[in-house]
């Protein structure tokens, strides 16, 4: 029988694995060419696999909140449309029950003179989980007793990779290399909240639980500082009114005031690189790319932040059309692995929701982000050479959060300073 091994492909430069979320097709059924065939979540989206090769699915290696490695063999078709039971399934059953993802050959050797006898267990190990518990030498007893966050209660390696960590730290017999620690923190256990009667409790959803714990390290990580501009962007607002109708005839997209914030955003960090950085331990990187983030609401009320690669390269149309398509294909949730990664810099538009100005959390590993609050026509002195005098203009609030170990309040406050500037000398004359 002619059988074809399908591999988690790698889904992007800094993505190492994958949880399964939903086996599209089950055993048995036929696959054709580039057909979807599972459905995975990483740590930076969804996505659906297609297959590698036509045939029939006969094996799935990795069951629902298993989680795989890229590379790892997650299913196995067959050429001649026989479908082979495994020796799990003895008993007749035509749904795998327990399958083995391909292991190095060191924990291959552990498993076999240390595994646990994890077959006599009423909960379920992913078979990730086995082997680093088989390579850690943990007893059946005390995997019982890690409490696990997965699905029923599973324990993911997440789990497992925590206990173990606390059990090095508390017991004193693992051996740890010492690393210089670039700042230090008391261990901060969250409150305990019982609900009262008629309380509705909602489970986070695998989106939301990825945004809570990258917040959480980012206000962990940086020191943050926010500097507040008011930006007069009374000609923007009437240029955009006049050309919107021409833009959308001549090129097919509609104008939003987010690509003319953008362009502004790059000009400025053209003139301030050291925006445009991260930090590695004590080193600071500072960016050849300018690659910008836009945070996007999804329907469901999470965040996502698609990224504009190379938006100093690119004229306004080009700008538009970029953050027309990645929020369409966000709120459509067709954005795909490298459409989220690689930001340099974001921004957030907080005006959207009515918002005047924010304090936005940085999206790590950047050192800043800008959040552009809602415009409001307000009353304000205008100066002439002939004296002042109250008119109303188009005004908004630009919140600018950065990282004050690398960016002090002078650059911080000069950029947004800058952005400021560049919107209220915006050229009205000007052409798309």
């Amino acid at each position: 029988m002619a059988e074809i091994e399908i591999r988690l492909p790698k889904m992007g430069e800094s993505v190492t694995e994958a949880t399964i979320t939903h086996w599209i097709k089950n055993i048995g059924d036929s696959v054709a060419l580039d057909e979807p065939l599972v459905e995975v979540a990483t740590d930076k989206v969804d996505n659906e696999l297609p297959s590698e090769a036509a045939g029939i699915l006969i094996k799935q290696l990795f069951q629902k909140d298993e989680v795989a490695k890229v590379g790892d063999v997650i299913a196995i078709l067959s050429t001649d449309g026989a479908v082979s039971v495994a020796p799990a399934q003895a008993n007749g059953s035509s749904t795998l029950t327990e399958s083995t993802p391909i292991t190095s050959p060191e924990i291959t050797a552990v498993a076999k003179e240390t595994a646990p006898k994890f077959s006599n267990s009423q909960r379920f190990y992913s078979p990730l989980v086995k082997s680093i518990a088989a390579q850690e030498g943990l007893d059946q007893s005390t995997l019982d007793s890690i409490p696990g966050s997965g699905s029923e209660g599973r324990v993911t390696k997440k789990d497992l990779l925590a206990y173990l960590e606390h059990r090095g730290n508390a017991s004193g017999n693992k051996e740890v290399t010492p690393v210089a620690p670039t700042h230090t923190r008391g261990a901060i256990e969250p409150p305990v909240v019982i609900p009262s009667a008629g309380d509705e409790i909602i489970e986070m959803d695998r989106m939301r639980k990825l945004i809570a714990d990258h917040m959480v390290m980012s206000k962990q990580v940086s020191p943050h500082v926010t500097s507040f501009v008011e930006a007069d962007v009374t000609h923007l607002v009437n240029w955009r009114n006049r050309i919107k109708k021409e833009f959308q005839e001549k090129t097919g997209e509609n104008i939003t005031f987010t690509p003319i914030f953008i362009e502004a955003v790059v000009r400025a960090i053209q003139d301030f690189p050291m925006i445009n950085v991260s930090v590695n331990g004590t080193s600071i990187i500072k960016k050849k790319d300018i690659n910008i983030g836009m945070a996007t609401a999804l329907p469901s009320g999470n965040l996502i932040v698609p990224v504009i690669k190379h938006a100093d390269r690119l004229n306004l149309i080009g700008l538009t059309k970029a953050v027309n398509e990645l929020a369409n294909n966000a709120r459509n949730n067709k954005l795909k692995p490298e459409d989220i990664q690689g930001g340099t810099y974001t921004i957030t538009n907080v005006g959207t929701f009515g918002n005047v100005m924010g304090t936005p959390i940085i999206n790590q590993p950047q050192v800043a982000i800008l959040a552009l609050g809602a415009i409001r026509k307000v009353p304000a002195v205008i100066e002439t050479p002939d004296g002042d005098f109250i008119g109303i203009r188009q005004k908004m609030f630009l919140s600018h959060s950065y990282d004050h170990r690398v960016v002090d309040g002078a650059l911080g406050g000069q950029f947004v300073r800058r952005v400021a500037d560049y919107l209220e000398q915006f050229d009205s004359t000007r052409k798309f």
